[in-house]
């Protein structure tokens, strides 16, 4: 794991990590996102970036995928296999099939150069928003059978160790973040993923019945990830696991939120026939 820390979200300019071979082009971004009041840092290759991720945690790496030695792709796994950072992609490639596998496993949003650089501003802020209500880097105790390490991608299942996908990992730092609160699944879809505009609300239902599968004891009868039907889900801390389907209650997490996590249990939910 990363020996570094990353800087509290909303405390100082936000530090971009940029990865890239070219060295004009680290140079010329690095100014720009300087210019704009960002902390930026740079390196030319993988085995640079692991070394300075070793010293601190960037608040959001943009990672080229065509370098030699690491290739973008391997980096970007390395990296989220230790600390799940959000990651923007920068290639000259602008492949469908392949834009959307890299969506889905490691990048928040992916960019074609030779990018237009107020978009890329836009891009960046976007994430930065998005991610912007991050729960702290430790365990998130929701009950005797459920931690969460988001930082990580892990949940420690009763004492079982899962892995977590990107994705999946991003709705539930937006339910951790709001924790016993109802998130709307409008709200988890801008979170989970970056193109917006042809992401479809099935994409929530059907991560979050993927979910269920990996995080919950019982997944048909869920105690933590929760749905509230017509409206989104709901993340719920509980000292013990409900005994019954209409089981209510909830503790607040070890973490230090101070939201109370109280809810009646819902029934697993389905998406709507096409």
């Amino acid at each position: 794991m990363f020996t570094g820390t990353s800087a509290p979200w909303g405390s100082g300019a936000p530090r971009i990590l940029i990865v890239d071979d070219d060295p004009s082009l680290l140079v010329l971004l690095a100014d720009q996102l300087r210019a704009d009041g960002y902390e930026a840092i740079t390196a030319r290759d993988g085995d640079e970036a692991l070394r300075r991720l070793q010293a601190s945690w960037p608040d959001l790496l943009i990672i080229d995928m065509m370098m030699p030695r690491m290739d973008g792709l391997t980096l970007a796994r390395e990296i989220k296999g230790r600390a799940d950072l959000p990651i923007i992609v920068l290639s000259a490639i602008d492949a469908g099939d392949r834009k959307a596998d890299l969506l889905e496993e490691v990048a928040e949003d992916y960019i074609t150069k030779p990018y237009h650089y107020p978009e890329l501003r836009a891009r960046i802020n976007r994430v930065l928003r998005r991610l912007g209500d991050k729960v702290p880097r430790q365990q998130l105790v929701l009950g005797p059978d459920l931690t969460l390490e988001l930082h990580r991608r892990v949940a420690t299942v009763a004492g079982r160790e899962v892995q977590l996908t990107p994705t999946e990992s991003r709705l539930l730092y937006a339910l951790a973040a709001n924790i016993g609160q109802t998130v709307a699944t409008e709200t988890l879809l801008l979170r989970g993923w970056a193109d917006t505009e042809q992401a479809d609300p099935s994409y929530v239902w059907v991560t979050m019945r993927r979910l269920r599968q990996k995080v919950e004891v019982e997944p048909n009868r869920p105690a933590h990830l929760v749905t509230v039907r017509g409206v989104g889900y709901r993340l719920i801390a509980r000292e013990a696991a409900p005994a019954e389907t209409g089981a209510t209650g909830g503790a607040a997490p070890t973490t230090g939120h101070s939201a109370a996590a109280t809810d009646t249990h819902m029934p697993v939910d389905r998406p709507s026939p096409a």
